[in-house]
């Protein structure tokens, strides 16, 4: 399961463009925490504080202890801006957790077993559909990932959410189908092996098209 994390904040006094861009020039990320029926809090964190998370690639599903002035705070990050052009941190939106809750989180999904799979022995292609898959789940037990078994799958074969061992207490959003998380495919070289002899038939009809005027020309 996910773990939490306690992050230390500092409350800020001013908003806007102007002041997010201050505090971003002393080191610090400009953040807002909201949600659970109270009022929005603007909040400052350490840009190192943010970022060795959010490279980890799993931020937006880590619940976080947010520390400010000693008051704590259960959050789940729900948006990171960045900057366009140097790719830092600019901004971060993060949601209270109410005790007990049930969130909506979208989980990274890992594939096992690609050595067990017939299909991709003989040359087919993974097709992932979904890297990741939004569930309904406990905000105190998110998992860090769910977990497909490749298995067994020949080429033209699929695998579902139905197939997929989810953790106890949670459920996909998505309920009206059965939707496809991964498939094996043909390989493309496969399909590129009829391509050369394609080739050789319009090269050989290309030069009896110049050799018939030849042809004609000797008949005058």
């Amino acid at each position: 399961m996910a773990q939490s994390i306690e992050l230390k904040a500092t409350s800020r006094d001013k908003v806007g463009k102007g002041a997010a861009k201050a505090v971003r020039r002393t080191g610090l990320v400009p953040a807002v925490i909201y949600g659970d029926k109270r009022p929005a809090e603007p909040i400052n964190i350490a840009y190192g504080d943010v970022w060795k998370h959010y490279k980890n690639g799993r931020f937006l599903s880590t619940v976080f202890f947010i520390d400010v002035a000693g008051t704590k705070q259960q959050v789940l990050p729900r948006d990171v801006q960045l900057d366009p052009v140097k790719d830092f941190i600019t901004h971060v939106d993060f949601q209270r957790i109410a005790k007990d809750a049930t969130i909506r989180v979208a989980i990274p999904v890992h594939f096992l077993n690609h050595e067990k799979s017939p299909g991709l022995k003989r040359g087919g292609v993974l097709n992932i559909v979904r890297q990741q898959v939004e569930l309904f789940c406990p905000a105190d037990a998110i998992p860090d990932h769910l977990e497909v078994n490749l298995e067994g799958l020949e080429i033209g074969d699929s695998v579902h959410i139905s197939a997929v061992k989810l953790p106890p207490n949670t459920k996909p959003t998505i309920s009206d189908r059965d939707f496809t998380i991964v498939t094996v495919v043909g390989a493309k070289a496969e399909e590129a092996e009829v391509k050369p002899e394609a080739a050789a038939a319009a090269e050989g009809a290309a030069a009896d098209a110049k050799a018939a005027p030849a042809k004609d020309e000797k008949k005058k």
